[in-house]
């Protein structure tokens, strides 16, 4: 990797992850980590322009329909892909299609972009995540073997223990707070040969395990606001995204609005 790169622009694809959820903006929008590298490429670059097609709760079948080959047209300098983490969390997945998909997103991706960036996703400590941790697994696995056969970056967020410390992640336990994000815009950075500016799997300072009783009351409205309504959209078919738009459809200069 050439160190000190220069990118002038970047396209980022996947789910909620890629979204930004969980880092709240104060008008009510969500910033995340491919916000924060865009700024941070842009302040590099004149004319740095960016787009980000990531819409929460997808699948990895409709990111490679439907975002990869928008992705792929625009020819963009960086193309980030993260997908297959839905799939996995879902009671029941088929791996090999998760492989196919994942498979033809790649192909597509590799040839069409200058850099073309994979993650292993961070998961966040605890009993539900145990669960599924396998499936996780089985999904690096792949995007392990893809990475190295069209020579694209894989930046091991997974494998950073700091990421899965419970105070990195929101109430939702599903989604990285704005802390976290931060650190994955810096992993990225570094793997795309630009210069560190911290250790972004530095651990948090120690803190006090809270009690017996602040645990439960948080697990029991994890479960109210959070849990029983994601597992009623699994057993029902939807989405969180359905009927959402991308995030920033047009590779436009940094500063420019997407068009309403």
């Amino acid at each position: 990797m050439e160190m000190n790169a220069s990118y002038t622009s970047f396209v980022a694809i996947g789910d909620s992850f890629t979204e930004g959820m969980s880092d709240l903006l104060p008008d009510g929008s969500y910033r995340g980590w491919a916000d924060l590298l865009a700024a941070r490429l842009a302040a590099r670059e004149p004319g740095f322009r960016y787009a980000n097609l990531a819409v929460r709760g997808k699948l990895i079948g409709q990111i490679a329909e439907d975002q990869a080959p928008a992705a792929a047209a625009m020819g963009a300098d960086v193309v980030t892909l993260v997908g297959g983490l839905n799939d996995a969390l879902r009671p029941k997945v088929d791996m090999g299609r998760v492989r196919g998909h994942l498979e033809e997103a790649v192909a597509l991706l590799a040839p069409s972009c200058g850099r073309l960036v994979l993650m292993r996703s961070p998961g966040r400590n605890g009993p539900v995540m145990e669960r599924f941790r396998p499936r996780m697994e089985e999904l690096f696995g792949i995007l392990e073997e893809l990475a190295a056969r069209h020579g694209a970056l894989l930046v091991d967020l997974y494998g950073a223990p700091v990421l899965g410390d419970p105070r990195m992640w929101d109430v939702d336990r599903l989604h990285l707070t704005a802390e976290g994000h931060r650190r994955v815009a810096e992993a990225v950075w570094q793997s795309l040969g630009l210069p560190p500016e911290e250790d972004w799997r530095a651990a948090l300072p120690p803190a006090a395990a809270p009690g017996w009783q602040v645990r439960r009351t948080e697990d029991l409205r994890f479960a109210r606001q959070h849990l029983l309504p994601w597992i009623g959209r699994r057993l029902t078919g939807r989405s969180s995204g359905d009927g959402r738009p991308s995030k920033r459809p047009e590779l436009l200069p940094y500063g420019a609005s997407p068009p309403s």
